[in-house]
C-alpha cells in the first residue's frame, strides 16, 4: 500500500536540497536518508533520500541526483509516496494510518447513524473527516479528541460526540441584540 508522506516545496540554497510539507507522524521512519519514495507525478521519481536535516523549524532534504538548485526547484509540488505494509500501525496508541479511518461507519453516542468516512483532510492545524451522509451530502468532522471519542477498528466506526450544529441544524447562536431585548423586557 502506499501513503503520501511529503510535498516537496521550495529549494533551498544552491546545493539541492529541499524544504518539504512533512505528511506523516513518522518523518524519522519514512523520510530517512536512504529511503526510497515514489513520486507523484511518477516522471518526477523514484528518489533515493541523500540526506535530511532541520532547519529553522523545517525538514530538508537533498535526493541523490539532485546537486544543484535547478534541479531541486524542478522537483516542487512533487508527493513523496511510501509503500507501507497494510498490516502495519502506526507506533502511537491513538494513532491511524489514513486507509485504517476510511471507510469506517461514523455514528454518535446516542447510537444515531451520521454515515462513512470517505476521506481524511489533512489541514494544517487538524485533520477532518469527510463524512458522505446517507443522503448523499457530506459533513466534516474534526479528527480532535473533544468531537472523536473513540475508534473501534474490530467494530469499523467512529464514535462521535459532536457539539450542536456540526451534523444537524440545531446551532444555538445567542446575539448581544437578543440579550440586550431580553434586558429590555424585565424593565
Amino acid at each position: 500500500m502506499q501513503l503520501v508522506v511529503a510535498r516537496i516545496g521550495r529549494a533551498h540554497g544552491i546545493k539541492g536540497e529541499v524544504t518539504v510539507e512533512v505528511r506523516t507522524d513518522e518523518p524519522e521512519l519514512r523520510l530517512g536518508p536512504g529511503a526510497v519514495l515514489a513520486t507523484d507525478p511518477p516522471s518526477a521519481g523514484p528518489l533515493t533520500i541523500a540526506t535530511g536535516r532541520v532547519h529553522s523549524g523545517r525538514l530538508l532534504l537533498r535526493f541523490e541526483g539532485v546537486h544543484d538548485r535547478t534541479g531541486a526547484e524542478a522537483l516542487r509540488n512533487t508527493l513523496l509516496i511510501a509503500d507501507v505494509d497494510p498490516e502495519e500501525l502506526p507506533e502511537g496508541e491513538d494513532e491511524y494510518y489514513d486507509h485504517q479511518l476510511i471507510d469506517l461507519d461514523v455514528v454518535t453516542k446516542d447510537g444515531e447513524e451520521v454515515g462513512r468516512i470517505t476521506e481524511i483532510s489533512h489541514l494544517p492545524t487538524q485533520d477532518l473527516f469527510v463524512v458522505e451522509r446517507p443522503d448523499g451530502t457530506e459533513v466534516f468532522v474534526p479528527f480532535v479528541e473533544e468531537i472523536v471519542a473513540e475508534i473501534d477498528l474490530e467494530e469499523q466506526r467512529a464514535v462521535i460526540t459532536p457539539p450542536p450544529g456540526l451534523i444537524d441544524d440545531r446551532a444555538e447562536v445567542a446575539s448581544s441584540r437578543d440579550e440586550a431585548e431580553s434586558g429590555d423586557d424585565a424593565r
